[in-house]
């Protein structure tokens, strides 16, 4: 039976140590007693350092929200999966909305991401989705499969097995919409049968597929009822510790 995961995508917010620590010692505060959902939190590059030293010896892993494919070089600004990992964490979002949207990134530089993220030990999350115009023209399934594909070109079926993939509806982050609970079980069952074809069937139904579309303490118990939603990629409702404490109790 696949374990949940639930993992708090903090944005570009809570950048400052301090508070961040203190709302990762909210977090961990608030799931103490379960050992039966994963729980993670993805705070800013600034802060990466003091939530996993607040979170050390805790059941709360600690990821970044990107990363550079290079270990090291002249790229200013970046991060490495290596300095990630040297930093303690051991998970890492790629292919965000944000990320494909604002920055313009591919999925051929996603793919590169997601393999530096497995050669340093670290828990990839694969984020697809569509917008809202693709949704309206009726090609999801074309534009999550063009975006798994691209960010799994290349890895074995043992690597894929490895990953976690958020599905993200474009359209319902931040936004205060989200897709009905059949229509995400829908994407979802689509996304673990293209997994089959690219894995196997057996490693398919071994990944973790959340879903990253403004879920919250509202709603999160429908959702993760769902068959194939394992779950939750959470952005807002992750930045006070009591939704996200919510949300991780309607995981359970």
């Amino acid at each position: 039976m696949r374990k949940k995961i639930i993992a708090g995508n903090w944005k570009m917010y809570c950048g400052d140590p301090a508070k961040a620590a203190a709302l990762a010692k909210g977090v961990i505060e608030s799931c103490a007693c379960q050992n039966r959902v994963e729980v993670a939190v993805c705070p800013p590059a600034t802060a990466l350092a003091a939530v996993v030293e607040t979170c050390r010896g805790s059941s709360v892993r600690v990821g970044a929200q990107n990363l550079y494919p290079k270990d090291e070089g002249a790229f200013t600004g970046e991060i490495s999966a290596a300095f990630i990992k040297a930093l303690g964490g051991s998970l890492a979002i790629l292919g965000h909305s944000e990320r494909r949207t604002y920055f313009k990134e591919a999925d051929d530089f996603i793919n590169l991401k997601v393999k530096a993220a497995l050669a340093h030990g670290l828990t990839p999350i694969l984020c697809v989705g569509e917008t809202e115009k693709e949704r309206e023209d009726g090609v999801t399934e074309k534009v999550v499969e063009t975006q798994l594909r691209g960010g799994l070109a290349g890895l074995s079926a043992d690597e894929i097995g490895q990953i976690v993939i958020a599905y993200e509806p474009v359209w319902a982050i931040g936004t205060g919409k989200n897709a009905t609970p059949a229509d995400a079980q829908a994407v979802h069952a689509f996304i673990r049968k293209l997994l089959g074809s690219l894995a196997s069937a057996d490693v398919a139904e071994l990944i973790r597929i959340q879903y990253g579309g403004s879920m919250k303490p509202e709603n999160a118990a429908e959702l993760l009822a769902q068959q194939d939603i394992d779950g939750g990629l959470i952005g807002g409702a992750s930045l006070k510790a009591e939704s996200f404490a919510a949300i991780i109790q309607a995981a359970l």
